[in-house]
């Protein structure tokens, strides 16, 4: 690989954001996921609905979003409750995607890890309080 191709793949593998959505409804799961798809490629299709697992413990949905290039802005989306959501990736591109979670909810950082190229960070995403008593989107 020549230096121009390190640099292509390095701006690529920073844009990515590894999304990960639990402790909430699989159609909460799919708000966020939809609101992401407004903005951002994702790995997984518009019809590629988050599905409930049978079994002990948690379900934690899973999507990675590339942000180098922001498509549209989604807008406010009704949540029936509180959804975790957490984002890895590189700090520009972590950073770009709460952005756009900040234009379809309300978010609040619960935690964030940070290392040397990349930060973790724990969000709590809930109903933007203008979209209360609307219809769903």
């Amino acid at each position: 690989m020549n230096s121009a191709e390190q640099a292509s793949h390095a701006e690529h593998v920073s844009a990515e954001v590894v999304v990960e959505v639990e402790g909430c409804t699989t159609e909460d799961a799919h708000a966020v996921f939809s609101a992401l798809r407004t903005s951002f490629h994702s790995d997984r299709a518009a019809d590629d609905v988050p599905e409930e697992m049978a079994g002990p413990g948690a379900t934690v949905w899973t999507s990675t979003f590339d942000v180098g290039e922001r498509r549209a802005e989604a807008g406010p989306r009704r949540l029936k409750g509180p959804v975790i959501v957490s984002l890895q990736g590189g700090y520009w591109a972590v950073d770009q995607l709460s952005a756009a979670l900040k234009t379809a909810f309300a978010v609040r950082v619960l935690g964030m890890a940070a290392g040397d190229q990349e930060k973790e960070v724990e969000l709590r995403l809930e109903t933007l309080p203008q979209t209360v008593g609307r219809g769903a989107d």
